[in-house]
């Protein structure tokens, strides 16, 4: 009887082991946003300030401030023209675009992330951001 239980508890064991998942089985998800990538919606969209921006791995990092009630049910999208300059480095045009319906009158700032990897150029390594309301580009570089 007490063999049973043993050979029972040892098999559960196994059990539970076999299906730990392997490093390899994690996804890697990419960073934030999608950017929009549409002439149309570009040349209709208004462009906010931006305090900062960084790109981190293939992330474009964002800070802006506005004024709300809180920063919680701000909507930040970043548009790309569609247009790439074919230079070297090829260049691309970018506008941050900012809901905010709120009526209050404190500052508050909010950071947004973006996944750059729809930007970048085929045959290219790097890729110059030109975003609207920033005074330089920012240099885009990827493998």
């Amino acid at each position: 009887m007490i063999f049973r239980k043993v050979v029972t508890l040892v098999l559960f064991s196994l059990l539970l082991m076999n299906m730990q998942c392997d490093e390899d089985d994690v996804a890697i998800l990419p960073c934030g946003s999608e950017i929009i990538i549409d002439s149309a919606t570009y040349n209709e969209v208004e462009s906010h300030a931006i305090e900062s921006a960084a790109i981190n791995d293939n992330c474009l990092d964002i800070n802006i401030y506005d004024s709300g009630c809180d920063s919680d049910s701000w909507v930040m999208t970043l548009v790309d023209s569609g247009a790439i300059a074919e230079s070297m480095p090829p260049q691309r045009y970018l506008k941050l675009s900012l809901f905010n319906d709120e009526a209050c009158l404190a500052v508050f700032n909010k950071e947004g992330s973006f996944n750059l990897l729809p930007l970048r150029v085929e045959g290219a390594n790097e890729v110059l951001l030109h975003i609207e309301g920033l005074t330089e580009p920012i240099l885009y570089t990827f493998n």
